[in-house]
């Protein structure tokens, strides 16, 4: 059963991959729909086992690597973290799986998409059974790699090709740092399992090492640079690029990719080391002041944005800002709790989006929309529902998760989470606004698309809308039923030894003890920017285009994302172009290739080209040339015998 909810989607993959020709569209469908879903069922038991009756799990099924004495095991690791991750990661991927078949129903390569799909879940399985740095990195990799083929599926967009390439260079950046802390892991501690690292953790805590000419905390250069990757497969602010672009991909990669899985691969990651974290400060400082920035950063981007999956990718990565400050105040708990509903009303929140992209004949700017929702009504139904757990309304499941996250910043008593704090309430009137904002373009008002589009507005068939009503039983119930255990008085025995926390470290505790105002005050937030984007595009739908030309500076700046792309092509892209440019004209061109091979070429071909003049075909020509060859030898003979 451990081993089977792992592999499965992989010989799933395989299978789909190498025969979908022989098997057909169908058999793919069948097979990797009902390999990721018999996961999805093996999930709960594993859920029951390790966290209700409290028997976590690990097993070997072979050696790694050895080297010198160093040795390390492929083992799977199953305590309350990957138990959870299980839950959200195999039952959100399934939704998406099915939700395919009917979405890419007319595409020509469905074979070649669900293997990437079942690929791409078979290495975030990796990641959260990982036993090890190493094996986390293997993990880590896989889905980056599957989410370059994933993002890049429709090639023949070259748009999609630079979404692809731009995500898997970005994500290097971050990777380059994470290979880096687990080197210094490594270095500090002689071990990559987990159970040795935490386990000498303590010992280690004042530990100093010399780098980059000066003293530093070993523990807090190796967080550090474990961060570092965080940020690149988080999406958090600096190296947050990729993200939006990614939305090239087919909408059910959004939905994956965004929702349960890669995005969500740092938030695991840092919780995981936890034990690690606990001893260094400033590196839990430096993680709470990233994620409350990403969290109000994408939240004003998203504000102004008009591609409907654009505006959901900027509220991806605000709420995975939510999930980093969590971890920085040391409310491990509460980040993944917001890990796990985010799962569920976002996944609904992209797929819902693809529905309506599908009925719309594939618009994706909701300017062009319009007065669709009596032609959908499901849709529009399940949209509401994921944007109220989203804005954190009451009892939605947004709403449990994110408010407590807000309370333990507050809770910690420190600068830099009260900072958090206040970051994290203006996200949340941004969040409420822009979902609703959203909500009225697209379903309210006059219809703005053209009378061939409107003519073929239709509800999405029963095989997408089915996964869509099943995420949205996650995104209204999965916040009440998990509270008390993920973030309430349970929540020592649910977590058991998967997160650990040193003494002081209070935020959560304090966090059901915050005054009433600071509790109350994200909920009034929310319920004001759903107000306030009512007023704008449904009673005064003229202000918005005032407020854009008033305030020209300010929009052109958020629309433009901050002028991060602008600012990176500025600084990297297009040095880089032009030191690649220099040295292929410069150097391998000029230097290398004139003096190599093209130099000894264009010799050859002179000596050739004046030998040649000498074959004239006159004799007397050739008896002249014999002439000039006899006085020359004679010439050398009488001077050498001289």
């Amino acid at each position: 059963m451990y081993t089977a909810v792992v592999f499965l989607p992989l010989f799933a993959a395989i299978i789909a991959g190498l025969f979908g020709r022989k098997i057909g569209d169908k058999g793919a469908q069948i097979i990797t729909c009902g390999a990721v879903g018999l996961s999805a069922l093996l999930s709960i038991p594993i859920f029951i086992e390790v966290v209700l009756n409290g028997h976590p799990a690990s097993f070997q099924l072979l050696n790694w690597f050895s080297s010198g004495n160093v040795e390390d095991a492929w083992a799977l690791r199953f305590d309350t973290l990957t138990a959870v991750m299980l839950i959200v990661v195999n039952w959100v991927s399934f939704m998406v799986h099915v939700y395919s078949i009917g979405y890419m129903h007319h595409d020509p390569s469905v074979p070649r998409f669900q293997a990437y799909l079942s690929l791409f879940t078979f290495a975030m399985l990796m990641l959260v059974t990982s036993d090890n740095l190493v094996q986390l990195f293997f993990g880590w990799e896989g889905v980056g790699l599957a989410s370059y083929l994933l993002i890049g599926f429709w090639y023949e967009k070259p748009s999609a090709c630079a979404a692809a390439i731009k995500a898997f260079v970005v994500n290097r950046v971050g990777d380059f740092g994470f290979a880096l802390g687990i080197f210094s892991v490594f270095v500090l501690f002689g071990s990559v399992n987990f159970d040795p690292i935490f386990a000498a953790a303590p010992a280690k805590a004042s530990t100093v090492i010399h780098v980059f000419g000066m003293d530093a905390n070993a523990i807090t250069v190796c967080c550090l640079l474990l961060f570092v990757g965080a940020m690149g497969k988080s999406a958090q602010l600096g190296l947050h690029t990729w993200l939006p672009d990614a939305m090239e991909g087919p909408t059910p990669v959004s939905a994956l990719i965004h929702a349960a899985t890669m995005v969500t691969a740092g938030v695991f990651m840092v919780a995981r080391m936890s034990p690690l974290f606990e001893y260094s400060q400033t590196a839990l400082n430096v993680v709470t002041v990233v994620g409350g920035l990403t969290a109000l950063f994408a939240a004003t981007v998203g504000c102004v944005q008009n591609d409907i999956k654009r505006i959901i990718a900027y509220s991806t990565c605000s709420q995975l800002g939510y999930m980093f400050f969590a971890i920085g105040v040391s409310a491990y708990q509460a980040g993944i709790f917001h890990l796990f509903t985010h799962a569920f009303f976002k996944a609904l929140l992209f797929l819902g989006a693809g529905s309506v992209i599908h009925a719309m004949s594939d618009e994706q700017d909701i300017r062009r929309m319009g007065g669709i929702w009596k032609r959908i009504p499901l849709t529009c139904v399940l949209m509401y529902i994921g944007s109220i757990a989203l804005a954190g309304i009451p009892p939605f499941a947004g709403y449990w998760s994110k408010d407590t996250i807000l309370e333990a910043a507050w809770g910690a008593g420190t600068p830099f989470g009260q900072f958090a704090y206040a970051l994290g309430v203006a996200a949340a009137f941004l969040t409420a606004f822009y979902s609703w904002r959203l909500l009225i373009l697209t379903f309210h008002g006059r219809p703005r698309a053209d009378e061939h589009v409107m003519a073929h507005v239709h509800e999405s068939p029963a095989v997408m809308t089915v996964p869509l009503m099943v995420l949205a039983a996650g995104a209204i119930f999965s916040g009440y039923v998990g509270h008390e255990d993920f973030i309430g008085e349970g929540m020592g025995r649910f977590w058991s030894k998967s997160i650990l926390l040193i003494d002081g470290h209070e935020a959560l505790h304090n966090a059901h003890h915050v005054p009433t105002t600071i509790s109350l005050l994200p909920t009034i937030v929310a319920v004001s920017g759903i107000a306030l984007a009512y007023v704008m595009y449904m009673f005064a739908p003229a202000l918005p285009r005032w407020l854009a030309k008033r305030f020209h500076g300010i929009y052109r700046f958020l629309l433009n994302k901050w002028y991060f792309d602008e600012l990176y092509d500025f600084l990297f892209v297009k040095p880089a172009f032009w030191l690649g440019n220099g040295l292929w004209k410069g150097g391998d061109g000029a230097v290398i290739d004139a003096c190599g091979p093209d130099g000894l070429a264009a010799v050859t071909r002179d000596l050739a080209r004046r030998a040649s003049a000498l074959q004239s075909g006159y004799l007397y020509h050739y008896a002249f040339a014999m002439l000039i060859g006899v006085a020359a030898f004679v010439t050398w003979y009488i001077v050498k015998a001289g």
